[in-house]
């Protein structure tokens, strides 16, 4: 049993955690989330308070301390001097926007009930799942809302999602709705969120609570590379392997808002769910609304164990399909290997090349449909470019067949370019506003998700590739995020309600095609890591972690994703030095370690390399086809942070414990440095282990006490980075 319910009393159990909820005068309070703690009487639990102020209104006469803004609320409604960010806002038919939500019922369902039109995580035969619905309810407006908790007890993960109920009689206008509220009773917390750039995605910072609000979100209708839905509060002594850490991420890939506020109380307030800059939601009599999932996750053993709880609930119960638990093929991309210029004879001389060297799928990136020789057109007309390829894609399908390499497709369906015979044919398909300048970014416009119409479109075209049965692989990007947000085919009363129905559009299109081709592995992509969340890793097990594929710069960007998405999602590639983007110069065994953490490819043209040089390539091929299972399923631990030192590194151990793999890669030349060691994680301590590359042989409890020595700079230099693989003997 992972749910108990009685007198008012609510608590949650995973293998390792609580969460614990009472209901004192109507109202729902939350009172603990931490360490596991046995069913009992929590009614103690409720505190007392002995202040008062008449800044924080009383609901009761004559009892002046109780007030809703010195309480923890589970989820906070508005208007009733609760002046904390507020879980929800509704605007009701009188025009007012108070929202006072009192417990009604409860019921606990076994299992966990589908998301109406939305990504979410999902049970498994056997899975010891069972979710708690509690019902809020505004006795005055009679708008219900319904508080959904599924509990992966053995994942040790706890989600959430909010459903709005209108059974007031009209129509309302939701104004705010967020997925999760969490209020702590202190603020002896730091906050670590990440921010980023294109190329620069999710590096880390970390800071105490303060009195105030800190935030995080984006509303560039995309989930974007400047943050990420996630975000960790923790003690301030939480490192890697000890502390207590709270965890949140969103599955959701629009426009979200994360925030963390110390209120005047020094209570903390936690609130994750869609941006309410900009949204509105327009609900009938009768109607619901669905916010998106949360994933919540508690960890007493310090970061790194509460990454590890998130990898295998991501991977296990969000990530779904044939390639979810296993390697994917080892790719080459076509893009830095030629860009725009290319043609049949060209990409199959890549492929044959390639997969001479162990390479098993080659993909075609921008430029092989409509009159793309640049980014300036033809976004939209997903036909072959028959200049580029005059026999089709079977011409090329069929040479590709002969080597043993197999074809995927890069599409931006979700684009159009003014230049196109799509744009001339249907220029009211873009998002645009009538009267207005549509904004252009890299010379294209965004397709408008909230239509139907629109959406078959995206489906046939990528459905009509696929079809043919040549194509197993589609890397799916989108290079621009949202201006002049709104759809021609909305009335202007639900106007605010486009950003969302972008998402419900979209999501369904990748339902679609997810389920009508089961067996075509779909990469998510969006300028490299502008898309890179929960809600599209629900259809896509991987993502294009970043377009800068520099092994160094790399380093950070990995890291920080790491805090949340498992090795399986991120995708790595070794590519052609000196770097594209950066111009770094790195060795082929620093690039190679790096992109090896995680699903595997090369992004260079095979056909310029030396014969030294594609045997090295022919190595790393090998190589994770040999130990590609162990990355996607194994426990990664973090060991040392670019963040904090001229170094990184990193290992991933097997389920079984009886493979390792370790990473050390050194980023600037020092003058005399101290001797290093690295000291691993995770292993079997009565063990011994043989390092494949040297033959040695250590035991276990060496490994996570002494640690390995690493070379000096005089030996490695600089960006330079040395791998050891581990088997048990």
């Amino acid at each position: 049993m992972s749910v108990k319910a009685i007198d008012g009393q609510f608590q949650i159990n995973t293998r390792n955690s609580s969460y614990i909820m009472l209901v004192e005068r109507g109202y729902l309070f939350h009172v603990y989330w931490g360490k596991k703690i046995s069913f009992g009487d929590n009614s103690y639990m409720n505190r007392e308070y002995d202040w008062y102020s008449s800044f924080s209104p009383n609901l009761e006469d004559g009892d002046c301390g109780f007030s809703l803004e010195g309480r923890p609320l589970e989820y906070s409604g508005w208007g009733r001097g609760d002046f904390k960010n507020p879980s929800i806002e509704i605007i009701n038919p009188d025009g007012s926007n108070i929202v006072d939500l009192k417990y009604d019922s409860y019921e606990i369902i076994p299992g966990k009930p589908e998301l109406s039109g939305l990504p979410s995580s999902y049970c498994e035969a056997g899975d010891n799942a069972e979710t708690l619905k509690i019902t809020l309810k505004d006795e005055v407006s009679n708008i219900f809302v319904h508080l959904y908790y599924a509990v992966f007890e053995d994942f040790d993960v706890i989600t959430r999602w909010t459903v709005v109920e209108n059974r007031s009689g009209g129509t309302v206008e939701i104004a705010r709705v967020m997925s999760a509220t969490v209020d702590f009773d202190n603020m002896r917390y730091d906050v670590i969120s990440n921010f980023g750039s294109w190329s620069r995605e999710r590096h880390l910072e970390r800071g105490p609570v303060r009195h105030g609000i800190f935030e995080t979100g984006s509303r560039r209708g995309a989930s974007s590379h400047t943050h990420n839905p996630f975000i960790l509060l923790c003690s301030h002594d939480a490192c890697e392997t000890s502390g207590d850490v709270y965890g949140v991420t969103l599955v959701y890939s629009g426009s979200y808002k994360s925030i963390v506020e110390g209120t005047r109380y020094h209570f903390t307030r936690l609130n994750i769910g869609i941006n309410p800059d900009g949204f509105g939601w327009r609900l009938s009599q009768g109607e619901t609304f669905t916010s998106p999932e949360v994933l919540l996750s508690y960890s007493s053993e310090g970061i790194n164990k509460l990454s590890s709880q998130y990898h295998k609930m991501i991977r296990k119960r969000l990530c779904r399909g044939k390639y979810r638990d296993i390697r994917r093929p080892v790719i080459i991309n076509s893009w830095e290997a030629c860009y725009f210029s290319f043609d049949e004879n060209k990409l199959a001389e890549i492929g044959d090349c390639a997969a001479k060297l162990g390479v098993e799928l080659l993909v075609v990136d921008d430029g092989w449909f409509g009159r793309r020789d640049g980014d300036t057109s033809s976004l939209g007309d997903w036909k072959v470019d028959r200049n580029k390829l005059p026999n089709g894609i079977e011409g090329l399908y069929k040479r590709l067949e002969k080597s043993g390499c197999k074809l995927g497709m890069w599409f931006e369906p979700e684009m159009i370019s003014p230049e196109s015979e799509l744009y001339d044919k249907h220029p009211d398909w873009c998002v645009h506003v009538e009267g207005r300048p549509r904004s252009l970014a890299r010379t294209q416009l965004v397709l408008d998700l909230s239509r139907k119409d629109v959406c078959d479109f995206v489906y046939d075209s990528v459905a009509n590739i696929l079809k043919t049965g040549m194509v197993s692989y589609i890397k799916w990007d989108y290079n621009r995020n949202i201006c002049e947000a709104s759809s021609s085919a909305l009335p202007a009363e639900n106007a605010k309600e486009f950003l969302h129905r972008y998402y419900l559009g979209l999501y369904s299109v990748l339902d679609r095609l997810t389920k009508d081709f089961p067996d075509v592995l779909f990469e998510n992509c969006s300028g490299g890591g502008g898309r890179f969340d929960c809600g599209m890793l629900a259809y896509m097990p991987q993502t294009w972690t970043s377009d800068d594929s520099d092994a160094v710069e790399r380093l950070k960007i990995q890291y920080g994703t790491s805090i949340i998405y498992p090795l399986s999602t991120i995708v790595g590639h070794v590519s052609a030095c000196p770097n594209h983007q950066t111009k770094h110069v790195t060795s082929f065994e620093s690039r190679l370690n790096v992109a090896l953490t995680g699903s595997f490819g090369y992004e260079l043209d095979p056909t310029r390399l030396t014969e030294e040089e594609k045997e090295k390539v022919r190595y790393g091929a090998e190589l994770y086809k040999k130990y590609g299972d162990m990355l996607v399923n194994g426990e990664y631990y973090r060991l040392r942070s670019p963040f904090e030192e001229n170094c990184s590194a990193w290992c991933t151990v097997s389920e079984r414990r009886d493979i390792a793999i370790a990473v050390y890669m050194r980023i600037r030349m020092e003058i005399e440095p101290n001797p290093e060691r690295l000291i691993l994680r995770g292993l079997d301590e009565t063990a011994e282990y043989k390092e494949i590359n040297s033959g040695k042989i250590y035991s276990g409890s060496q490994l996570m006490g002494f640690g390995i020595p690493v070379p000096g700079p005089a030996a490695m230099g600089e960006y330079a980075s040395k791998m050891w693989i581990f088997e048990k003997i």
